[in-house]
């Protein structure tokens, strides 16, 4: 099945591609800078379409993602240290950056004649993310249906949906992902800081996994400090 997957450079969706190369016909990656901290996630998406040898289309919504005010990730604001599962974690939201970025992928894929789009949303983003959960994603490929009905038959393929961000890491692996040429980090430093929400759980998972995690993080412990407290919460 001819399938585009947005990929922001981060190890769910750098996995999630190699997985289509492998299982699916992979027919590209589209990536979104919507005014993020930083562009250095972009730099890995485009590591990765080199890597498996498919166009790599950079969509610019910046001026979407000014209006789109209050959000760690595009505002002055500082990004929190902790576990996801904290109440600080909320203020990373985008508000529909999902659905803005899937509404068009959903284009492109259509005007090329793609059958699938996929995206690499997992259980662990329930909790904080509305438009990471299945009861959305759901919707959301009913509403497109409607969009292309009589024009393009396109999929929405969430392989991760209902799985954890470890079970993502042992897809990765057993799909050849290099995962030390993604990038997670909110702070965009020259390493992982190993203390935002992305960072910890990104260590989380390959503990979990039972995987040798190769990045270097800033500070390599504090993720267990982290775990503890969502678990004492």
């Amino acid at each position: 099945m001819k399938t585009i997957v947005i990929c922001s450079g981060g190890l769910d969706s750098v996995s999630l591609a190699h997985m289509v190369a492998a299982n699916r016909k992979l027919t590209g990656l589209v990536s979104f800078d919507y005014g993020q901290r930083h562009r250095k996630e972009l730099d890995y998406a485009a590591l990765c379409a080199k890597r498996l040898d498919v166009p790599h289309d950079i969509i610019d919504m910046r001026g979407i993602g000014a209006a789109l005010t209050g959000s760690a990730l595009t505002d002055d604001v500082d990004v929190p240290d902790g576990h996801y599962a904290e109440e600080t974690m909320r203020v990373t939201v985008v508000p529909n950056r999902n659905a803005i970025m899937l509404t068009v992928a959903y284009g492109i894929a259509a005007a090329r004649g793609d059958q699938a789009v996929a995206t690499a949303v997992h259980g662990g983003d329930h909790f904080i993310y509305p438009d990471c959960r299945p009861d959305f994603t759901q919707a959301f490929e009913f509403m497109q249906y409607m969009a292309l009905d009589g024009y393009a038959d396109v999929s929405l393929y969430t392989p991760f949906v209902h799985r954890s961000k470890a079970d993502i890491v042992t897809e990765g692996q057993r799909h050849n992902t290099p995962f030390a040429e993604t990038w997670s980090c909110y702070k965009g430093g020259a390493h992982h800081c190993g203390r935002c929400g992305t960072c910890v759980e990104r260590r989380e998972a390959f503990d979990l996994a039972g995987i040798a995690d190769p990045t270097h993080y800033d500070d390599p412990d504090f993720w267990a400090e982290a775990v503890k407290r969502k678990i004492l919460a």
